[in-house]
C-alpha cells in the first residue's frame, strides 16, 4: 500500500476505443481513483476483463490484467487472489457478460465470498456486437433482434447477490463521478466479494436508458438527507425488489461476514509455499504463471 499513488499512475499508454459519450470511460476513472485512494498502487492490482466493451478495461489501465473469455471473468479473478491473496483484484465486465453466459459463475462468486470487487458496467445493452438485448434490458426494449421487445422481465443482479447471500451489494452511475468513486472505495475496503453495479450508459445502441434517464430517476440512498441503513437486510431486500424506484449507493453489508480467505485458512504467496511433498515439477508451472 501506499500513499503516493495517483489516480493517473493507473492510466495505461493506450487510448481507449471506446465510443465518444461512452459510460466506460466514467466508470474506468472511478476506479482508477478509488483504487489510488485506497492506497493500492498498479504494482499490487490485478484487473480481470470478460468480454465486450467492457473488456477492454484492462488494456486501458496500467496494472497486472487479464482479458479473459465471455463469461468467465470472475474465476479467473477467484484463482488470483486465491494465488496471491496480497493482490487487490478487481473484476470488471458487462451485464451480458456477467449475468447471461457468466451468471453459474457469478452466483458462487458471491455465495463464496472471496475478497475481490467486481464492478459490472451495466447499459442494458450488447453494445459490442451492435444492439442486442441484453439480461437487463427492459422487457418492451425493441432491438433489430427484437423488434416487439424480448417480452422477458429483466435480470435483477442485486436481487440474484442478496439471494446468494452477498456481503457487499451496492449500485453507481458512471457519471456521478465523486459518488461512484465513493462506492468503489467502500467496495475495496470492504472484506470479501463486493458487486458495484454500474449504470454505464451506451450512446450508440440504446437511446432508452441514457444519461438524462439515469440522473432524473436515480435516488441515491447515502445522500446527506438518506436515511438508511445497509446493515438492515429486510430494508435492502424491500429497495432491491422495488420495482418503481432505481437506488444508487450501497444497498447491503454486511460486515459480520466471513470472507472465503478468513473462512479457508488462505494467505500467502502460492509462490513462496513450502513444496515439501508437492509433485515434482509443481511448483515450476505454478512460477511459470504466476
Amino acid at each position: 500500500m501506499s500513499s503516493n499513488v495517483r489516480f493517473t499512475d493507473f492510466k495505461s499508454d493506450k487510448q481507449p476505443t471506446w465510443c465518444p459519450g461512452c459510460g466506460d470511460f466514467g466508470t474506468m476513472n472511478g476506479m482508477m481513483k478509488a483504487l489510488a485512494n485506497t492506497g493500492n498502487s498498479p504494482d499490487d492490482t490485478f484487473v480481470v476483463a470478460g468480454i465486450g466493451c467492457s473488456g477492454k478495461i484492462g488494456t486501458y489501465m496500467r496494472s497486472y490484467a487479464l482479458h479473459g473469455v465471455h463469461g468467465r471473468a470472475l474465476p479467473v479473478g477467484t484463482g488470483v487472489k486465491l494465488a496471491n491473496p496480497d493482490l487487490e483484484v478487481m473484476v470488471a465486465g458487462g451485464d451480458g457478460d456477467g449475468y447471461s453466459i457468466g451468471v453459474g459463475h457469478f452466483i458462487h462468486a458471491v455465495r463464496r465470498n472471496i475478497d475481490i470487487t467486481y464492478v459490472v458496467m451495466d447499459n442494458r445493452i450488447y453494445g459490442l456486437t451492435k444492439g442486442q438485448a441484453s439480461p437487463t434490458s427492459r422487457s418492451d426494449f425493441e432491438t433489430a433482434t427484437t423488434p416487439e421487445g424480448s417480452k422477458q422481465p429483466p435480470v435483477n443482479p442485486l436481487a440474484l447477490a442478496l439471494s446468494a447471500g452477498g456481503s457487499f451489494i451496492a449500485q453507481s452511475f458512471s457519471s456521478h463521478a465523486q459518488r461512484h468513486t465513493e462506492i468503489i472505495e467502500e467496495a475495496i475496503n470492504h472484506d470479501g466479494f463486493s458487486l458495484v453495479n454500474t449504470f454505464s450508459p451506451c450512446v450508440t445502441f440504446n437511446d432508452v436508458d441514457t444519461y438524462d434517464y439515469f440522473r432524473d430517476s436515480l435516488v441515491d440512498l447515502g445522500g446527506e438527507d438518506a436515511d438508511y441503513d445497509p446493515t438492515d437486510r429486510e430494508q435492502a431486500k424491500d429497495k432491491i425488489l422495488d420495482s418503481e424506484k432505481e437506488y444508487m449507493g450501497i444497498l447491503y453489508q454486511d460486515d459480520d461476514a466471513q470472507s472465503y480467505e478468513q473462512s479457508h485458512g488462505v494467505e500467502g504467496n502460492m509462490a513462496d509455499i513450502d513444496t515439501d511433498g508437492a509433485p515434482d515439477g509443481a511448483m515450476d508451472l505454478v512460477r511459470e504463471f504466476y
